[in-house]
């Protein structure tokens, strides 16, 4: 397959992002999309050790396949498509999981999906518009983190020992940073969406440039 490069359209730090498919990040995205139903049986069935073990083994190669993309040189559109994805569905599914089962109250899940709709919306306006997703910020990042590691706590929060405890503690701590961090991000989505449709932004990509990929925020969509 031939490989077509993009510059970078902000400095020369940033890596050109191509359309290859089989590069070793897709592979580990590709991996951690096959993990999501199995994590989902694993949590719908009470196995609540290997399912924090899934989700471990999935933040782990979440920052890995960011790290590879950019050392590599194997930033990929795909790639940008792929790592949010798999971070929103392992989200999704585990709070759908813990609301069902009673670990988590409905509201989390409510605030979350919130959050995703309104970015949704506003992806459409701007691809109407004729412009790219705005540029992604770490805030985004840092809040899927704090939530993907927020989860399995929860999960050991309801082991009845001292380490149960700790987990809860720890895991609330995640989960409301986690939140919060989703939402002062997907502000700052909305305020560039709002400078890129009023043609006031200087330092956004031009329409049809597309973000780098991975490691500082998954993928070229906002998180």
């Amino acid at each position: 397959m031939t490989e077509q490069a993009q510059q970078p359209v902000r400095g020369d730090h940033q890596p050109p992002v191509s359309t290859r498919i089989l590069t070793v990040p897709n592979a580990i995205s590709f991996v951690r999309l096959l993990l999501v139903p199995v994590f989902a049986v694993l949590i719908a069935t009470g196995q609540d050790g290997w399912a924090v073990l899934v989700l471990g083994v999935s933040g782990a190669s979440d920052w890995l396949d960011g790290v590879l993309a950019r050392r590599l040189g194997q930033v990929t559109r795909l790639g940008q498509l792929l790592d949010p994805a798999a971070d929103r569905l392992f989200i999704a599914v585990t709070l759908v999981g813990l609301v069902w089962r009673g670990v988590v109250p409905l509201w989390l899940l409510v605030v979350i999906l919130a959050r995703e709709v309104v970015l949704g919306v506003m992806l459409i306006v701007l691809g109407r518009a004729g412009f790219p997703p705005p540029q992604v910020h770490l805030a985004g990042k840092a809040g899927t983190f704090a939530l993907l590691y927020a989860f399995p706590l929860l999960l050991i929060a309801a082991w009845e020992s001292w380490v149960g405890t700790v987990a809860e503690v720890a895991g609330w701590a995640f989960a409301l940073w986690g939140v919060g961090l989703y939402w002062f991000a997907g502000a700052l989505y909305l305020l560039q969406a709002r400078r890129l449709l009023r043609g006031r932004d200087t330092t956004s990509p031009a329409p049809g440039s597309r973000e780098p990929d991975a490691g500082d925020e998954p993928g070229g969509a906002p998180a």
